[in-house]
């Protein structure tokens, strides 16, 4: 069991999930994506975040009676501009916390911007806080930009220059997302990406993945130490999602993992290609509500590695030369009744 962090559940907003509008979501700027009876729903003025991938059933324009294999997001929370609200969202330049907003990197110390208390930690990078620009679209795909300016020497905020990309198709397989970034800066920079789901967790949900180990936290949620936890040999079997209370990174994911809806017969398939080979599991007791995230490094890898507390092996992330650039793919891929 780990310690509870800052996601903010926000239970009036789970309640309103009961009923679901899509008319509701369109405020003017998301971008719909459909093929058959799938849909996906995009918001790119939201961190570039994916705000619902549902299938709608029976008639009706408002998809009232929606399939979601994704939490979807509220109205509420696209007004707000809550990423933490949407059914996903992009993580990038790193993913999940650097303890204290700080890490040295080729003998420079970096100090990112942090708030405080459990918030001292930087979280989830600055991606998924920004909008992010419409490239192209069509009725099944969207690719959208972003781009950082490093900041002037002694400014506050990442000091590396990139651009990123997300390529999000919606086909007859499912809902796929090719994920991309390139250093535009004159130095290496260090860089980690993944994305942050919220799947439907009613009572019996159960998730299976193969990995090798998981990473004890401390009182921060910040990785401590590497152990053969129970839920190691429990996500092998299918992990019952109720039955954990996890807020914890695993190392050697094979890079699937199957959530299954046992009650209501269907399942959903979890996909992805190097670098995403770390996973992260967050189970909190009572939330109608779970995350499953593939990522490319674990939580403060670049403290973990400077300290020598790991191998690279297991804490990912990667070093880009100017102009390298990097990629990944994802898909979440319906297995229907």
């Amino acid at each position: 069991m780990t310690a509870a962090s800052p996601r903010r559940p926000d239970p009036a907003a789970d309640t309103a999930r009961a009923v679901f509008d899509a008319d509701a979501l369109d405020d003017g700027q998301t971008v719909s994506l459909v093929h058959g009876a799938s849909r996906a729903l995009i918001a790119p003025h939201v961190g570039g975040s994916i705000a619902a991938f549902y299938d709608e059933r029976g008639a009706g324009a408002a998809s009232r009676d929606a399939q979601h294999w994704l939490r979807p997001a509220t109205r509420e929370a696209l007004d707000a501009r809550d990423p933490l609200g949407m059914a996903s969202f992009p993580l990038m330049p790193y993913c999940n916390r650097i303890r204290d907003g700080r890490f040295r990197f080729e003998g420079e110390r970096i100090d990112l911007p942090s708030g405080t208390g459990a918030l001292r930690h930087a979280l989830h990078g600055h991606a998924w806080q920004r909008p992010w620009r419409v490239e192209s679209q069509s009725s099944q795909a969207v690719t959208l930009h972003f781009q950082h300016e490093a900041p002037a020497r002694g400014g506050e905020g990442w000091p590396f220059s990139y651009e990123a990309r997300q390529h999000v198709m919606l086909d007859a397989a499912g809902l796929q997302v090719r994920l991309w970034a390139r250093n535009l800066g004159s130095r290496a920079m260090p860089f980690g990406f993944g994305h942050h789901p919220h799947y439907p967790r009613p009572p019996g949900t159960r998730i299976f993945a193969r990995v090798r180990a998981m990473w004890e936290m401390d009182a921060d949620v910040l990785p401590v130490t590497l152990s053969a936890h129970p839920a190691v040999e429990a996500l092998e079997d299918g992990l019952i999602v109720e039955d954990f209370d996890l807020d914890n990174n695993f190392s050697g994911w094979r890079r699937e993992a199957l959530i299954e809806w046992p009650h209501e017969g269907r399942r959903l398939a979890l996909r992805a290609s190097a670098p995403l080979d770390f996973f992260v599991l967050y189970t909190a007791a009572g939330l109608p509500w779970f995350c499953a995230e593939p990522v490319s490094n674990t939580t403060d890898w670049l403290n973990l590695q400077s300290d020598g507390l790991a191998g690279r092996l297991d804490v990912g992330g990667t070093v880009l030369a100017p102009g390298e650039s990097i990629e990944a793919q994802f898909a979440w891929l319906p297995e229907r009744p």
